[in-house]
């Protein structure tokens, strides 16, 4: 709902105050649920993306998707996309400055509702993630969730009053990082117990499954019944951008084939861990995911 470009920069070192020079710069034409359609498409299943977007550079992302083979119908608006900008230095430290999406009309936010009825009921799922456009409340994430058909699962990759908000019409997954937590629920997660409890008091408001995924320290899933845990594998670290998309994309393709919570971890810790091996891409290899895959181990911890 909040498409960007995305521009990463990389250089020796971020310099506040001072000159910087750029080592290397690449522009991605994104949004999580985009990346996250590509990583679909990837993983060998069918994807089709919605969303706003804008008239003055709409176009490059329609090119984009065109060579990943997704299809897409979006919901035009007039102005441009926002762009984001993302440093990444020679210890692998992002930093990140992040635009707000231009501003939509009443009947935009309609016929978006209406797109995601009628295409999700045709999806076994549908996933909603991201920001919102400048001037909309996070109640909207709650009407675009109702909108989706009741057979597609649901899926949402947001924070803080708009993951709520998705949370009142009742989600089957949610994903969220540990800082996203933190900064939704209000308070730091020291200790695996309270990153526990924190998942649990999701589930509480509304969702079915939490995916918490931690970084370089892997993911924990849960349904409130059973938790598991998966740490990642030594990989060298290109950049972070992306990482969560990639995997929502193998959570959202696992939960179409009925897999069970520990593969559902396994694949999406593959994916994350895929990702953040190549540097400005929008997305990871199926090559990279299968050669992760077959590396890792799921521990049951409850």
């Amino acid at each position: 709902m909040s498409p960007s470009v995305d521009v990463t920069i990389e250089l020796d070192s971020l310099n506040i105050g001072r000159v910087n020079v750029v080592k290397s710069k690449t522009l991605s034409f994104t949004g999580k649920a985009i990346n996250v359609a590509i990583g679909v498409k990837r993983l060998g299943a069918d994807a089709r993306a919605t969303g706003f977007m804008y008239s003055e550079n709409g176009a490059m992302f329609e090119r984009e998707l065109d060579k990943e083979g997704v299809p897409y119908s979006f919901v035009w608006n007039a102005g441009r996309v926002r762009e984001n900008y993302k440093c990444i230095d020679q210890r692998s430290m992002l930093t990140e400055i992040n635009d707000v999406g231009g501003a939509v009309k009443a009947e935009q936010l309609e016929q978006l509702k209406q797109s995601v009825r009628q295409l999700s009921r045709e999806a076994a799922v549908t996933v909603i993630s991201g920001g919102l456009p400048r001037g909309v409340g996070p109640a909207y994430y709650r009407e675009i969730f109702q909108a989706v058909d009741g057979k597609s699962l649901r899926i949402a990759d947001t924070e803080g009053a708009r993951l709520f908000a998705a949370l009142e019409a009742g989600v089957d997954l949610v994903k969220p990082n540990r800082q996203e937590l933190e900064q939704s629920l209000g308070r730091e997660l020291n200790t695996r117990e309270e990153l526990l409890s924190a998942c649990y008091e999701l589930l509480d408001r509304g969702a079915k499954v939490v995916l918490l995924s931690q970084g370089k320290d892997g993911a924990i899933i849960t349904d409130g019944r059973r938790t598991y845990s998966c740490m990642s594998i030594n990989v060298a670290v290109n950049s972070t951008v992306g990482a969560g998309d990639g995997m929502v994309a193998a959570a959202a393709v696992m939960m179409q084939q009925g897999a069970d919570l520990p593969d559902i971890l396994r694949a999406g810790v593959a994916a994350g861990t895929a990702t953040v091996t190549s540097f400005g891409t929008l997305s990871f290899t199926r090559k990279k995911y299968e050669e992760i895959l077959s590396g890792l181990t799921v521990t049951e911890i409850g």
